[in-house]
């Protein structure tokens, strides 16, 4: 067993534990501590999680790899209890009741979620004959799977954490989801980051925001005019018309006239649907609908964006308004980025040296040795050990693909692609928080993030992977 097994992904795992340790004593260091492995220490209690992951991951490995398959179901149901239960358990943290205490000890049960979900979608797609585009009642199935456990860790107050399991839509799109999916996905967080950042400024006396997300409408209506039907003569038709609209409609309020610009504009998107649909019907080009039903679900979307907004916590909102430029708040809000890319910037290319950063023995970021890590590398390992680490988790993510590529089993394929697209979220989302281009939603960085349930969670799933990899010889055997 431990011949097959996948080496260098352990030692890859192996260097982001360490590395993350000594992130985190020094991140968590100041001029009085202690040894980096006292037990007093944030990087002392790490070693002690890692000691116990390095235990769990064995026990995982000596555990027959047929055992993942048959237990799936039972797993993802046993561990949806558990965060159902979690919210009467747990106590409130900072508004969120998602850590369930033990002593002295707490785990979060959603990190131990993400696995189970994996284990359930690939046990759904390895099912006998299951073809993710042969009925919608497979897509409901595949869909309720990500969504139940999204909705259990929202109703602990835990957002960040939920969001993370939108990952596992690219599985979908893997196996078989049409590529319309995705691109309705990015254009509906276009449309919701337009409509939010240009709200305030007017053109022609509708709000920017939804002025451009209209251009764009029009714009996507006619590339897949182009598209679908194949003829030059519908995409030239409606580029006309909706050219032909827009300057009349510059045209009148150049000379003072100000009409009720929105209704027009609903108005020219509603022609334009009407006459894709006829040109459907008259050449038999039924994907054309997806056109139409593409420019009405944007208009419905775009006017559910601001009642969407409002019905966010205020510190989420604001978070958002912060990332997005809208507000800037250095005090409150965005103190944690605005410090954060400080610490990053004044590491240079070559960095300020282990335990010599300022913004961090400061402790000016706050949350330094958990969400926001990645900081404490920069200032002090500069742009090359920023890179460094980025580089580790590229090695991991394309190790974790390619094993993912090489099994024989749907079950295995469709886990290991769970399991990259967890740590490409993560990285990603993480990264992005740090400096700057996303919101602050609590999100850790894999195995660098002090927390116990984190690197649990995440050791957990890789080492399945590695189990199940190190097994495909004897499942060809059989």
């Amino acid at each position: 067993m431990f011949r097959n097994l996948d080496w260098p992904t352990v030692i890859i795992y192996l260097i982001m534990v360490l590395a993350g340790m000594v992130s985190i004593y020094a991140a968590s260091y100041d001029f009085d501590n202690a040894s980096m492995f006292a037990a007093t220490e944030f990087s002392g209690k790490q070693l002690r999680w890692i000691g116990l992951s390095l235990a769990l991951g064995l026990v995982i490995l000596l555990i027959d790899s047929r055992m993942y398959e048959t237990y799936a179901y039972p797993i993802y149901i046993a561990v949806l209890i558990l965060l159902a239960v979690t919210p009467f358990l747990a106590h409130d943290i900072k508004g969120s009741r998602s850590w369930i205490t033990f002593g002295s000890m707490s785990l979060q049960p959603a990190e131990f979620a993400k696995f189970a979900t994996a284990l359930a979608l690939a046990k759904l797609f390895s099912s006998y004959h299951f073809d993710l585009n042969a009925k919608i009642g497979n897509y409901v199935k595949a869909v309720g799977i990500i969504v139940v456990p999204i909705v259990l860790i929202l109703l602990q107050n835990e957002t960040g954490s939920a969001l993370t399991f939108m990952a596992l839509f690219f599985v979908l799109y893997r196996e078989g989801m049409s590529g319309l999916v995705l691109f309705a996905a990015l254009f509906a967080v276009v449309i919701f980051v337009v409509a939010i950042k240009y709200t305030e400024t007017m053109i022609l006396g509708i709000p920017t925001g939804e002025f451009i997300v209209f251009l764009m409408i029009m714009l996507v209506m006619t590339a897949m005019g182009m598209m679908y039907s194949r003829r030059y003569e519908i995409a030239r038709n409606l580029f006309i018309g909706f050219a032909v609209a827009g300057l009349t409609e510059y045209g009148l309020d150049l000379a003072g006239i100000t009409p009720p610009t929105l209704a027009i504009n609903l108005g020219i998107i509603g022609v334009a649907c009407i006459y894709v649909v006829v040109e459907a019907i008259r050449c038999r080009r039924p994907k054309l609908y997806v056109a139409a039903a593409t420019a009405v679900l944007s208009v419905a979307f775009l006017f559910s964006v601001n009642m969407a907004f409002d019905k966010l916590q205020p510190h989420q909102k604001l978070r958002i308004q912060v990332a997005l430029g809208i507000v800037e708040d250095l005090r409150n809000a965005g103190y944690n980025v605005n410090q954060s890319k400080i610490a990053i910037g004044s590491g240079g290319f070559f960095g300020k040296g282990f335990l010599n950063g300022t913004q961090t023995k400061l402790k000016y970021v706050p949350e330094q040795h958990t969400d926001f890590i990645f900081c404490t590398i920069g200032e002090e390992e500069g742009f090359v050990g920023a890179m460094i680490v980025t580089l580790l988790f590229l090695a991991l993510i394309l190790r974790v693909l390619a094993i993912g590529e090489r099994q024989p089993t749907t079950f295995g394929r469709v886990y290991a692609y769970c399991v990259a697209s967890y740590f490409i979220f993560h990285f990603c989302i993480n990264i992005g928080m740090v400096i700057g281009l996303c919101p602050v939603i609590g999100i850790p960085l894999p195995f660098f993030s002090y927390g116990g349930s984190s690197l649990w969670g995440f050791t957990i799933l890789l080492f399945i992977l590695l189990k199940l990899d190190a097994s495909r010889k004897n499942v060809l055997s059989y």
